[in-house]
């Protein structure tokens, strides 16, 4: 009998994505499917990722480029993108609404209802990804 490995036995970013967005199966499943599809689009092969799961955490997706864009966490009553170096990035929008106090990261958290500025989004996203671009 073959013995499975640690990388068999877990289930790739993507699907835990796609079951997180269903577990929730109301509007926070929604929003963060729709975010998902325009980081996708804004940066067609950037890649998914499944972080910091522990016992005390179901662990939380990521999106990277060639390092972290941003995180998608689920609230009660919020969706919330964490960009890693969101206080680096120009908001002309004014799409961050969270965590505008650090030094580095930056948050919009969705909220039930809430309309999404597509272009500025992504535009925002595909800056994000700029910004983690190896230096020449």
């Amino acid at each position: 009998m073959k013995k499975r490995t640690a990388t068999e036995n877990e289930e790739s970013p993507s699907r835990m994505i796609d079951e997180k967005i269903k577990e929730l199966g109301d509007w926070r499943g929604k929003t963060l499917s729709r975010l998902r599809t325009l980081i996708k689009q804004a940066v067609p092969d950037v890649v998914e990722e499944w972080k910091w799961r522990k016992a005390t955490s179901p662990g939380v997706p990521v999106w990277s480029h060639n390092g972290g864009i941003c995180t998608g966490e689920t609230y009660k009553s919020v969706v919330k993108l964490t960009f890693f170096k969101g206080a680096a990035l120009e908001d002309a929008a004014g799409l961050f609404n969270s965590s505008l106090e650090g030094n580095t990261r930056r948050a919009i958290d969705f909220h039930e209802g809430d309309e999404i500025d597509e272009r500025a989004f992504k535009a925002l996203i595909r800056a994000a990804a700029a910004l983690n671009r190896p230096s020449r």
